[in-house]
């Protein structure tokens, strides 16, 4: 069935007032066999919302599907026609769609230099692309609705370009931008589009994150490398729990008029954007490479 046809059916039974508060509120999460996705899938579920989860990996939930309070939908957001089948499927299904969170993505470490192309393609191909195309299926059926939410899960990393994830922060911020754009041209068809910048998270984003194929060994940038790595690692396993996003998000949904953007994560790291802002970029640029332990002599 195509997608326009089931639009369509979804046309026929869907109000084109804003949808009552009083509904089970249905909702899309992309990425979310695990991490962050994984844990706003079974909060806002516990919360009552009808929540339908996304994984790329056919075999994602098999072990655990029966104990999940979601529904597991596949969806690789790299391929349209996953994305389209699994939209024809939900519409179908609820007859409309109130939410998209669009969380999935992945991270690479590794200097600029040595990230060859196709590897930055496939980040950006996740990371943005994918954004698009889940945007690209749903909005119809929000349009119809007049009224809908995208909440796009971006990062401190688009605000601030993190050594060594380079192409990873690239990426969020181009999910700024376009999320900035999406704000000022869905706003007066009744759709909010919200960015959520997370700090530091304990999730499985730090077992998953990807490394360069380039072997780094014999290059100028393999010691800080390792050292920086090491401190994104531990800042990622003592992050906090994303149970805050979660909570975060069912807020936002329970507002008709909320922000464009929304920081979580620890004080420091929210100064920190506040800190880029006010500082001379020198001075902020030290900061940041004085974190992360750049450039530092391994001799005390």
């Amino acid at each position: 069935m195509e997608l326009l046809t089931v639009q369509r059916m979804a046309n026929d039974k869907i109000s084109t007032s804003r949808i009552s508060g009083d509904e089970q509120q249905v909702v899309l999460i992309t990425g979310a066999s695990s991490g962050i996705g994984r844990s706003c899938a079974t909060y806002l579920a516990e919360k009552g919302y009808k929540v339908y989860g996304t994984t790329r990996n056919r075999q994602g939930f098999e072990d655990s599907n029966s104990k999940l309070p979601f529904n597991s939908i596949f969806m690789d957001v790299n391929d349209i026609e996953s994305v389209n089948s699994a939209i024809e499927k939900i519409l179908a299904s609820e007859q409309r769609l109130d939410a998209v969170i669009n969380n999935a993505g992945f991270g690479i470490g590794g200097p600029v230099e040595f990230t060859s192309i196709e590897e930055a393609q496939a980040q950006f191909d996740t990371n943005l692309f994918g954004i698009m195309r889940v945007c690209s299926a749903v909005l119809p059926a929000m349009r119809s609705q007049g009224a809908g939410y995208i909440i796009n899960i971006s990062s401190l990393g688009g605000l601030i370009g993190l050594p060594f994830q380079g192409l990873y922060s690239a990426t969020k911020f181009a999910v700024e931008g376009l999320s900035e754009a999406l704000y000022g041209e869905l706003r007066s068809q009744g759709i909010r589009v919200v960015l959520i910048e997370p700090g530091d998270f304990a999730t499985a984003f730090t077992k998953n994150r990807k490394q360069i194929a380039k072997p780094l060994t014999d290059t100028n940038y393999a010691t800080d490398f390792q050292r920086t790595l090491s401190v994104i690692e531990s800042d990622e396993m003592n992050g906090a729990n994303p149970i805050k996003i979660a909570q975060l998000i069912d807020k936002i949904l329970r507002t008709p008029n909320p922000r464009l953007r929304y920081r979580v994560g620890s004080f420091s790291q929210k100064l920190s954007v506040v800190l880029k802002k006010i500082i001379p970029d020198r001075l902020f640029a030290w900061i940041i490479m004085d974190h992360y332990q750049v450039g530092k002599s391994d001799h005390k």
